[in-house]
């Protein structure tokens, strides 16, 4: 399956802004769940798997010094995306693209639309990856993941990927998933931005979550794509993943939902302050002649919407 590929961004106006974010209440349901942010790390190693996606950040991040910042950043994007206001979408999305511009190099571009669906496409993926094999296994609720889908498609047009660069059904989006990971072959550069994120120097304090986090992202990585990063998947690690993985699907099942969910306005504010706090960094590493590093939501020039 090839989809088809957009010339240029293209972003809602805002009235249709509106009436798309009016539609989120599976999306919501999903990114509420802690569970689902197991995943986190499988989503950026398939992107990095991207050999595109791999040197953009490599030549425009301080990957070395920062390795989780990408991570973080998306997650925040997502957060405000999912739980903002209309308006609060639009500015953040905004300052997202404004940066994206920046970003660019041989064979890449920060607001190329294919790029921007594969991002999100992974992000789609591991949660749906995550829903149907700890949070319900052996099958989920009827008709929920094509749901989750279709509403999850907003948060890369927001960024400049229209609804008809994107597969148009989750069936469509399944099959441009084998595709493209059949089609990826990691790179040197992937693998070296992925071994700082995994490998954090400046994180040794949290040897044993960084060590869980190593183990689940190994675990739930493709397969194709594990043996191309060359992460270990020995006997002993398939059975501790196992034990990790199937014990966070027992504390799901017992935890009652209004104990497990953060409420939703916390997670709001937590993405704002997050943004906010990047935001003024950016600003403080201008006053001091510092370049900024480019995969964070960014400068507070916004492109109009």
């Amino acid at each position: 399956m090839t989809t088809p590929r957009a010339s240029s961004a293209h972003v809602p106006a805002r009235d249709l802004l509106a009436e798309r974010l009016a539609d989120r209440d599976v999306l919501r349901t999903l990114a509420a769940e802690p569970l689902v942010g197991l995943g986190a790390g499988r989503a950026l190693l398939m992107q990095l798997a991207h050999p595109a996606v791999a040197r953009g950040v490599a030549e425009h991040s301080d990957f070395a010094d920062r390795p989780l910042a990408r991570l973080f950043g998306t997650l925040d994007f997502l957060l405000v995306t999912t739980f903002g206001t209309p308006d609060e979408v639009a500015r953040i999305a905004a300052k997202v693209r404004g940066v994206h511009g920046t970003v660019r190099g041989d064979g890449y571009s920060g607001n190329d639309p294919d790029l921007q669906l594969w991002v999100n496409a992974t992000l789609i993926d591991s949660a749906l990856h995550i829903y149907e094999h700890l949070m319900r296994p052996g099958g989920g609720e009827p008709g929920l993941a094509e749901e989750y889908y279709r509403q999850a498609r907003i948060v890369a047009e927001v960024l400049g990927c229209p609804l008809d660069a994107q597969p148009p059904d989750l069936a469509s989006f399944r099959a441009y998933m084998a595709e493209t990971v059949a089609s990826l072959e990691v790179t040197d550069t992937a693998r070296e931005v992925a071994a700082a994120v995994l490998h954090p120097r400046k994180l040794r304090a949290l040897a044993p979550a960084l060590a869980v986090f190593r183990l689940v992202t190994t675990a739930l990585l493709p397969e194709p794509l594990r043996d191309q990063y060359g992460l270990p998947w020995t006997r002993d690690r398939r059975r501790a993943a196992r034990l990790v993985l199937g014990g966070a699907t027992v504390l799901h099942r017992l935890t009652p939902a209004f104990l497990r969910r953060p409420p939703r306005p916390l997670l709001v504010r937590l993405a704002r302050h997050r943004v906010d706090r990047t935001l003024q960094s950016r600003r403080d590493r201008r006053r001091r002649g510092r370049p900024s590093p480019p995969d964070q939501p960014p400068s507070d020039q916004p492109t109009e919407v």
